[in-house]
């Protein structure tokens, strides 16, 4: 049983001024810029499009993958690294909040757009995808951006194909030489850090997955530990979603009733699903490697905590599990 029955955001509460092209230029500007000290390197695809490579044929980076992390929340999002000694072998952690969490997490950050060309397939994420709204999930978040220039966060190790940059401009209206491609593969530092990041973003799908009244969000935020990436796509890709699943954590600020922020903790953790109990990799294999063979409820932070700012009090839920996190980390 969900927590709530709607899914839609008004209009009120998806300003127009809130856009996250304009907030997240100056960070793509950045990282351009510095590209050499972050260990990235840009180029210009021959479609006239700007490539940033963040871990293919370059080390890529930890700062490289913070900032990479707030160009995918479109500005929207506060990403930092700390020390924090709550798993004994895995002290970095990711720290993640939000100015508007649903925006910059369901509305950018979210990678929900499959972009495919022969062998090539990646899962986009980043601003763009307010532009193309080729997702349903705009339409339930009622978010729509425009902007002159955008930019999409690949997790690929390949360079998109002109194909892909072509229908990624006929979808958003813009030329190829206003689109920024930023490439992390899951094996490098950046990858693995962009991704370990999203633990945010994870509880906020969750959340949308059980139709719990959106608009009830007032904030939140997350932290997991960030783990080694691994030149083994699957392994390293099982490490990124063990972090969350094991290791994080996840505090939520609803305006709502009791009955309703407490259905929600409750459903929220990852030990809710059926398939929790194995590194990640291990559940992958099992069922092929195909994602949807996956219950959807698995995809979510280790422990959380629901906070009804209309009432004050606070429902926890889930717990974090060091063995496995130990043995997907260390593997």
């Amino acid at each position: 049983m969900s927590a709530s029955t709607s899914n839609s955001i008004s209009t009120n509460e998806q300003p127009s001024s809130i856009s996250v092209q304009r907030y997240s230029a100056p960070l793509v500007a950045e990282l351009v810029a510095n590209a050499a000290a972050l260990g990235c390197v840009v180029s210009t695809h021959e479609t006239g499009a700007t490539i940033v490579d963040a871990g293919i044929q370059v080390p890529g980076g930890l700062e490289a993958g913070r900032l990479i992390a707030e160009i995918c929340m479109g500005g929207l999002g506060n990403v930092a690294l700390r020390h924090v000694p709550q798993f004994a072998n895995w002290p970095l952690s990711v720290v993640v909040t939000a100015k508007q969490p649903v925006i910059a997490c369901l509305g950018s950050q979210y990678a929900g757009w499959a972009l495919s060309h022969e062998k090539f397939f990646s899962l986009g994420s980043g601003p763009a995808r307010a532009i193309a709204q080729r997702e349903e999930v705009f339409k339930d978040i009622n978010y729509r951006d425009q902007g002159e220039q955008s930019v999409l966060v690949l997790e690929t190790d390949k360079v998109p194909p002109a194909a892909v940059i072509e229908k990624v401009s006929k979808d958003t209206g813009l030329p190829a030489n206003k689109l920024t491609f930023i490439l992390t593969p899951t094996r490098s530092v950046a990858g693995s850090l962009q991704v370990t990041a999203r633990v945010l973003e994870v509880a906020l799908h969750k959340c949308h997955a059980l139709h719990f009244d959106l608009s009830a969000i007032v904030d939140g935020y997350g932290i997991a530990p960030v783990p080694a990436p691994s030149p083994d796509f699957i392994v390293g890709m099982g490490r990124t979603n063990d972090a969350i699943l094991f290791g994080g954590f996840v505090q939520l600020f609803v305006n709502t009733d009791d009955a309703a922020a407490e259905a929600l903790a409750t459903q929220l953790p990852s030990s809710a699903s059926k398939d929790y109990g194995r590194p990640f990799a291990e559940v992958f294999k099992a069922v092929n490697m195909d994602f949807y063979q996956i219950d959807p409820m698995l995809f979510s932070p280790a422990k959380v905590s629901v906070s009804n700012v209309k009432t004050g009090r606070t429902f926890f839920a889930g717990k974090f599990n060091e063995d496995l996190l130990n043995q997907s980390f260390g593997s």
